[in-house]
């Protein structure tokens, strides 16, 4: 999936012809277009890889339908702000800039989610080492301490939304936020590791257990995709 991410000429060239504010807000840079649509990432593991964590169920609605749902919609509403550009029709590429944010996030943070876990056989849920480890632990005190205060932070959401751990482009720090519905890390921060704390990603298995999936979770996390993103 890592060459798919790396295929981002396209995908500027054709929002900054379209919709360069929106494509900003978006926080679209790392969507990944084929001839200037947004296209669904395979998934480098089988949906039933994941398991216990993620029940094989789970990881085939949330990809095949949820992530494809905001792939398609992307791709609608990008085609829709192209023709009101066209048109020079300022109401309608204002309306539609929230759902180019919205559906254009969601694209984004589930490509990286995707990336973010591993089965356990592929090294998921090994601990971060070298210098995200080190930034963990100066931040944090221990991987231990990071997850706690991590999962309280998924615990707070309210709603639909993420946690994330980002990292701070201006001093190099990391640390965590929390950001609502399919808002994208843009802007000074940095994405390193998101957790989907929608219902859609744990309902089917945990159901209103939502404490115990923010816990699973861990098990199944790719750290050293992680570690690929600090600067």
């Amino acid at each position: 999936m890592n060459s798919t991410l790396l295929r981002t000429t396209a995908l500027r060239s054709a929002l900054r012809a379209s919709a360069p504010k929106a494509a900003t807000r978006a926080g679209l840079a790392g969507t990944t277009f084929v001839r200037g649509k947004a296209t669904l990432p395979d998934l480098p593991y089988d949906y039933g890889a994941l398991e216990p964590a993620i029940s094989g169920q789970i990881m085939e609605l949330h990809h095949s339908k949820h992530h494809n749902t905001y792939v398609t919609s992307l791709n609608n509403f990008s085609e829709q702000l192209a023709e009101a550009k066209h048109k020079e029709d300022i109401q309608a590429q204002i309306a539609l800039q929230p759902l180019i944010n919205f559906h254009g996030g969601g694209h984004v943070n589930h490509t990286l989610f995707w990336e973010n876990l591993a089965p356990t056989k592929n090294g998921g849920g090994e601990p971060p080492t070298g210098k995200l480890a080190q930034a963990i632990n100066d931040g944090y005190g221990s991987l231990d301490a990071f997850k706690e205060k991590f999962n309280a932070a998924l615990a707070g959401v309210q709603g639909s939304g993420w946690a994330w751990l980002v990292q701070d482009t201006q001093t190099g720090n990391v640390l965590i936020k929390t950001y609502a519905n399919q808002d994208p890390v843009v802007g000074q921060f940095r994405p390193i590791l998101g957790i989907d704390a929608w219902e859609h990603a744990y309902y089917l298995q945990y159901q209103n257990r939502k404490a115990e999936y923010f816990k699973a979770i861990w098990d199944v996390i790719n750290w050293k995709a992680a570690e690929k993103r600090l600067k």
